[in-house]
């Protein structure tokens, strides 16, 4: 029987928690709990960054450095050890990962750090059809200061499979959730859009859900074959700046940007 997904939230000062799917996946409101308050920043700043489970040195540095300051911080391929849950939780007030891989101390998988807890979680995996292997992405909702909603996608994309059936399921799943919220949306992660096919249908999706793409004007992205594999897409917002880091701190570089609101 297959193992029933969730996501792991962990919290300065208390045990981690299971988080499981709502039963009600697709609410047309996000709304704001009864008593909760609004974030008061002026800008959204954004962090997004396969970390390659944190196995090379200066990981620790770069995401001090880079991090630490942003709203929200997208990992993909996140191990949760020690030193980054201390990180974590230290910094921000919601920490939550999608077990992807088990390893035996630390499952690796997405994981979404945010300056404000989230109204909705719901935590997706698929596995990969040749290696067996699963890949996750976590769906999101915070309050923004300006009283909207910004759902936000963390996503690591399947990487081996024949054909991209698999690679556009994936798609479509986040894509339910897309069309039912009505605020704004930042989607950003590992895409492994390393062939024709598998671009295509990105941008497919991309269009089809009316986002844009964040552009950097020195693309230092990993690539494969040619592509890049990391992206962040938006729509609702506008983007103010974008920059990709060069570090040799993981077999991806990261990619910051900041947004406004409309």
């Amino acid at each position: 029987m297959r193992k029933k997904t969730f996501a792991m939230r962990y919290t300065a000062g208390q045990p981690a928690e299971q988080v499981f799917p709502p039963e009600l996946q697709f609410p047309f409101v996000h709304r704001l709990p009864e008593g909760a308050l609004l974030p008061d920043y002026k800008n959204l700043k954004v962090l997004v960054w396969n970390i390659f489970k944190q196995q090379r040195a200066e990981w620790q540095s770069v995401i001090t450095d880079f991090g630490k300051d942003s709203h929200l911080v997208m990992l993909q391929e996140a191990q949760t050890t020690p030193e980054l849950v201390t990180f974590a939780t230290c910094h921000f007030i919601a920490v939550d990962q999608v077990p992807a891989l088990s390893f035996p101390q630390h499952p690796s998988g997405v994981m979404t750090l945010a300056k404000s807890a989230p109204i909705f979680c719901c935590p997706l995996r698929e596995r990969e059809p040749l290696l067996r292997l699963a890949k996750s992405a976590l769906i999101t909702v915070y309050p923004m200061p300006n009283g909207q909603m910004l759902m936000a996608v963390n996503m690591h994309a399947v990487n081996f499979s024949l054909g991209i059936e698999v690679y556009r399921k994936q798609l479509a799943t986040v894509g339910e959730h897309m069309q039912h919220h009505c605020g704004p949306i930042l989607m950003a992660g590992d895409f492994n859009a390393w062939s024709q096919p598998r671009s295509k249908a990105l941008y497919h999706f991309v269009h089809k859900h009316q986002l844009k793409e964040v552009h950097f004007d020195h693309d230092h992205r990993r690539t494969a074959f040619g592509r890049p594999l990391d992206f962040i897409f938006y729509r609702g917002m506008s983007i103010e700046n974008a920059r990709v880091l060069k570090t040799e701190a993981s077999d991806h570089n990261p990619l910051l940007a900041e947004f406004s609101f409309t």
